[in-house]
């Protein structure tokens, strides 16, 4: 089954993830043994100053591509405001420090957020080298960010992908692991209602409220919103508040998915029919759930699909 990977309207997808990491060829090989097949390293750049010559933004990366959105492992390639972010983020723990949302359009998102009382920074038109099978091409997209520090979850923006075929490419689409898709993101807070209130602005949506905590249903994917107790039950304690704690992603055959981890040396546990391991430390802290099916999630089994 084809799969969209641009929203169109109003819609909004969960994109991607992105784990900032301290050694990008570490994370890089953590994600091969785990079966994935990733993408090779890219450094990005996007205009500057006056005559919109190209500059390093900060950081580079390495990406799981996948049916349905994917994974981002990012490094510090500059000195630059991003790339001390990126040092700001992995001062607190190596792992998730990013989430995007798919647009149709980044610029009238920028400016819906903007109405809706968000600080935001200019637009940034990012690209970055890519080989294709028929030469070297360019990913092209504009994104959509808040203010440092508004949002406390981290770097959480909006974006609108611009050169589709360039970014999801066939041939880095087959994993191992029989991965497919990114479907859900989990936050625990130590203030979950406050950052359901700031959510319900960011998306122009209301959330579920489902055991323990607020979910919101994306055009594709979700974002749920917990308390550190439900998050200690699901996960365990947390290194610090707010935590992107994990993320879900459907697999064709979990019993695959399974083996590989535990070759990886990961120690998965089956959670109903979720099966649940930590990240390798390369990744950082965090969580992955593998499913067949997303109402398998441990924190979406409560909603009324």
């Amino acid at each position: 089954m084809s799969i969209s990977q641009l929203p169109s309207g109003d819609e909004i997808f969960l994109d991607h993830v992105g784990h900032f990491v301290p050694d990008i060829a570490a994370a890089e090989q953590a994600l091969q043994r785990c079966g994935f097949q990733p993408t090779p390293f890219s450094v990005q750049v996007a205009p500057a100053g006056p005559d919109g010559a190209l500059a390093p933004t900060g950081t580079g990366n390495v990406c799981a591509m996948l049916a349905a959105g994917y994974l981002e492992i990012l490094a510090k390639t500059a000195d630059t405001p991003i790339g001390r972010e990126l040092d700001a983020g992995l001062a607190r723990w190596s792992g998730l420090h990013l989430a995007a949302f798919a647009v149709a359009d980044a610029e009238a998102a920028n400016a819906r957020l903007a109405q809706a009382g968000f600080p935001m920074r200019p637009l940034v038109r990012m690209r970055r080298p890519v080989e294709t099978e028929a030469g070297m091409a360019e990913a092209r997209f504009t994104v959509s960010r808040i203010e440092a520090g508004v949002m406390q979850e981290g770097r959480i923006q909006m974006l609108t992908h611009h050169t589709e075929d360039a970014v999801w490419q066939q041939r880095w689409m087959g994993h191992p692991n029989g991965v497919t898709g990114l479907l859900s993101l989990l936050i625990a807070s130590g203030a979950p209602e406050e950052a359901g209130r700031r959510f319900a602005r960011f998306f122009g949506l209301e959330p579920q409220s489902s055991d323990g905590g607020l979910t919101f249903p994306l055009s594709r994917g979700s974002v749920h919103i917990c308390a550190p107790a439900k998050a200690n039950a699901l996960v365990g304690a947390p290194p610090g508040l707010p935590w992107l704690a994990a993320y879900g992603l459907t697999v064709a055959d979990l019993a695959v998915v399974e083996d590989l981890v535990r070759d990886a040396e990961l120690q998965p546990v089956r959670r109903g029919r979720a099966v649940v391991t930590p990240f390798p430390p390369a990744l950082g802290r965090g969580f992955w759930f593998f499913v067949e099916d997303a109402r398998d999630l441990p924190w979406l089994e409560a909603l009324d699909w």
